[in-house]
């Protein structure tokens, strides 16, 4: 008995998340939540569209798989062998041969065509206001900000031991990728050594780093907040261990922290260029 309990509880837990998206959707807006079942809430028009296509998908495999159950249930009520002891013999039915193959292309046309559309929003970026190469390391990330004065900094994973109250565990870096909002942020996707993912869930945007390649995507995030992600490609040993995390501020905010980055990591990089410049006198 507790077993069926438990089993129509995740039943009717998992029609409510289907049946209210945006309840479910919003407890995990930027990161997981915990029972979450759904996507991560959306902070971009990309990802928007990909919840559209999401439960539009979800409705139709919902009725085919009702439909398909109103079918079984008929044949075995109708047709077993008490209720219909002799059977037919038809072999063939034009009608039905048309239907079962008309009505799956008409399915297939009714996906392809949201599907595209969202493809082709993906793929073609709108003319950037930023652009922040993003290089992926075993295990880290790296960005640069190439229209704001070419500073760059490493993004490593804050230990355990090392985290404040409210930073996620796994997720919270030692330095953040800033974005104003509002603004349509190009990202220029590498990698110095394996194949890497850069993935941001409520962005939409999951995208391989490649050494020796550089693939293009984008984003524009609609609200203020911290958006964590993750490398989302089996890299080796601490593949779990280099996050990402987006942090979204007005367009004021994003000039004055560009005001402090420069200095901060122009700073932090003056030893190493040094070194550099003594041994290449040596």
């Amino acid at each position: 008995m507790k077993s069926l309990i438990r089993a129509a509880a995740f039943f009717i837990g998992t029609l409510a998340a289907a049946l209210l998206p945006g309840v479910a959707a919003q407890a995990g807006t930027g990161q997981p939540s915990p029972w979450q079942i759904n996507l991560q809430g959306a902070a971009t028009p990309v990802m928007e569209k990909i919840h559209d296509f999401n439960y539009l998908l979800l409705g139709i495999i919902t009725a085919i798989v009702l439909f398909v159950l109103v079918l079984l249930v008929i044949v075995v009520v109708r047709f077993n062998e008490r209720s219909n002891p002799v059977p037919s013999k038809t072999s063939h039915n034009t009608m039905i041969e048309v239907a079962w193959t008309v009505v799956p292309v008409m399915i297939l046309v009714l996906i392809a065509i949201p599907s595209f559309r969202l493809l082709h929003l993906e793929l073609n970026i709108p003319k950037p206001d930023i652009t922040v190469k993003v290089t992926g390391h075993q295990w880290y990330w790296s960005y640069e900000y190439v229209d704001n004065g070419g500073f760059g900094f490493d993004s490593y994973l804050v230990p355990e031991k090392d985290l404040k109250a409210g930073q996620p565990r796994l997720l919270t870096v030692d330095n953040e990728v800033v974005v104003p909002v509002n603004k349509t942020i190009r990202i220029q996707v590498t990698s110095a050594d394996v194949i890497h993912s850069f993935a941001v869930p409520s962005f939409g945007v999951k995208i391989d780093a490649n050494p020796g390649r550089l693939n293009e995507s984008w984003f524009k995030v609609t609200r203020e907040g911290v958006y964590y992600g993750q490398c989302s490609e089996l890299c080796g040993r601490d593949h779990a261990f280099m996050p990402i995390a987006v942090r979204a501020v007005s367009e004021a905010d994003f000039e004055k922290w560009v005001a402090q980055a420069k200095g901060k990591f122009s700073a932090a990089e003056a030893p190493e260029l040094k070194m550099a410049d003594a041994s290449a006198a040596r």
